[in-house]
């Protein structure tokens, strides 16, 4: 569910399927037919015929035991995904330099269709696992150092609208901006292509930089346990965002 509203031309059979896909991604063991009948609100002869279907398709797999889990399709069409992004040259390379001169977790991401996606990650020993910044995962941009600065790039009015999306902004913690204006007016104090920080805001304990690539629509970040981004860390982000530009 997205949140638009239903097409009139909607294909029943087509939407009951995706929702066996993600009843079956969300669980947290392979589930049996009469499990995911039950949870999806289907009958058990329609949701034989689906798990079969997406069996023989690739998009579940049945184990010996006679339950299902993910097939490897799924896996392909996530890289599928992630390739279909036309990330700048040597992106990846400046990453995993990133990573490994910092020591913090380099991440690079994108705003599609008014979220925040993250499309390339190379993991640091200094910063903590955020579960919600991996790659092909989509989060919003009001909270996180990556958004603010596609934000901070954006004119007033499509920043507005990619925050309307949302209707009332989500909160991660305490010190998550509310509203809009809360985002606006933290966002005013900030000029465009500076490295951008938050604390405490997208996660408890955790501050992110991130940067936007010059003349692209792609921003770098780093993640660091503690609510400080140490100095020598931002300066080395402000360089590699210059570098990514520039190849």
């Amino acid at each position: 569910m997205t949140g638009d509203p239903e097409p009139s031309d909607l294909i029943r059979s087509v939407s009951r399927a995706l929702r066996v896909l993600e009843e079956v991604a969300r669980a947290d063991r392979p589930l049996p037919v009469k499990v995911i009948a039950r949870r999806c609100g289907l009958n058990l002869s329609t949701s034989y015929h689906l798990v079969r279907t997406l069996c023989y398709e690739g998009y579940l797999h049945r184990r010996p035991e006679g339950d299902y889990l993910l097939g490897s399709k799924v896996a392909e069409r996530f890289h599928d995904m992630l390739d279909a992004f036309e990330r700048p040259p040597h992106a990846g390379a400046v990453l995993r330099h990133l990573a490994a001169v910092t020591g913090h977790t380099a991440y690079l991401a994108q705003l599609a269709d008014g979220r925040l996606l993250v499309v390339d990650v190379a993991e640091g020993p200094r910063s903590p696992w955020l579960e919600d910044l991996q790659a092909g995962l989509e989060t919003a941009p009001h909270a996180t150092a990556l958004g603010k600065a596609l934000l901070l790039a954006l004119p007033p009015r499509d920043r507005r609208a990619v925050l309307m999306t949302y209707g009332r902004l989500p909160r991660f913690t305490a010190a998550t901006p509310a509203t809009m204006e809360d985002v606006e007016e933290e966002l005013a104090r900030l000029r465009p292509g500076q490295v951008v920080e938050e604390h405490g805001q997208f996660r408890e304990q955790v501050a992110c930089a991130g940067a936007v690539v010059p003349g692209t629509a792609w921003a770098i970040g780093l993640s660091t346990r503690g609510l400080e981004v140490p100095a020598p860390a931002a300066a080395l982000l402000a360089e590699a965002a210059r570098d990514l530009s520039s190849s």
